[in-house]
């Protein structure tokens, strides 16, 4: 039975990501800026509704920007998680942008691609989120710079922190965790790491019931005075308080 309500699912699923890739080449032209962030948030909660994947947002989703959201990184559904949590502008591996289908959805929201491996590309990459910050926007990275088991977090790295500093922009530390619902216990299933296949991760995703994904927004720090490490080593401190259920001191 698990099997067969799983592809299930992943049928309903793609039908789903097929009409978002409709409406971003449709409907998107015609849309404001808002109008489109709003339909990039309802398709994002309706698509975890479909694949049955509740959501738990616990603090305040960031309204207006400049800000910059600093999340650690587990699965591929974590884009989806954050925009269904609430609309922000993500910094993404440039493989994601060939992606069939995807790539022009996540081309339609906003996202900024950066070649992970080269140092010339991520200067670029911070150049344009320094300036969507001075615009007001809100703009979110993995500072991990990869996806982790979900147990530990891994270095931030501090080079995307900078966007900030140079913007005068505030960051704000976010978690994200996957909860089994049956009983409390965190949840593995998203996880996509080392050699798994993205196949196999969809597949124990659809296959484990009462998922639940939980967004934790921290409070929002001021650049004044930081440098990038340091601030990229408090912020990471501030993700595993809330990861861990505490608010992070000041």
């Amino acid at each position: 039975m698990k099997s067969l309500t799983a592809f299930w699912l992943l049928l309903r699923g793609g039908a789903h990501i097929a009409g978002g890739w409709w409406t971003i080449r449709t409907r998107f032209p015609k849309l404001s800026q808002a109008e489109r962030e709003a339909e990039v948030q309802r398709w994002a909660r309706n698509f975890l509704r479909v694949w049955r994947i509740d959501l738990d947002v616990r603090g305040a989703p960031p309204k207006d920007g400049p800000l910059l959201m600093v999340v650690n990184h587990i699965s591929w559904l974590d884009i989806l998680v954050m925009h269904a949590a609430g609309y922000c502008r993500f910094v993404s591996k440039s493989d994601v942008k060939r992606w069939p289908m995807i790539g022009m959805m996540a081309t339609g929201a906003g996202t900024l691609y950066i070649e992970r491996d080269s140092r010339r590309d991520a200067l670029r990459v911070v150049h344009h989120m320094r300036d969507a910050l001075v615009r007001g926007e809100v703009v979110a990275v993995f500072p991990e710079g990869t996806t982790s088991n979900g147990i530990t977090l891994l270095p931030f790295h501090a080079n995307l922190i900078q966007a900030a500093i140079s913007a005068h922009a505030p960051a704000l530390p976010v978690a994200l965790q996957f909860i089994d619902g049956r009983n409390g216990a965190m949840s593995t299933a998203p996880m996509y790491i080392g050699d798994q296949t993205l196949l196999e991760s969809v597949w124990r995703t659809l296959t484990t019931p009462g998922l639940r994904a939980v967004v934790s927004y921290g409070q929002a720090q001021s650049p004044e005075g930081r440098e990038r490490r340091e601030w990229a080593a408090e912020l990471r401190r501030q993700v595993d308080g809330l990861r861990n259920g505490v608010d992070a001191p000041e």
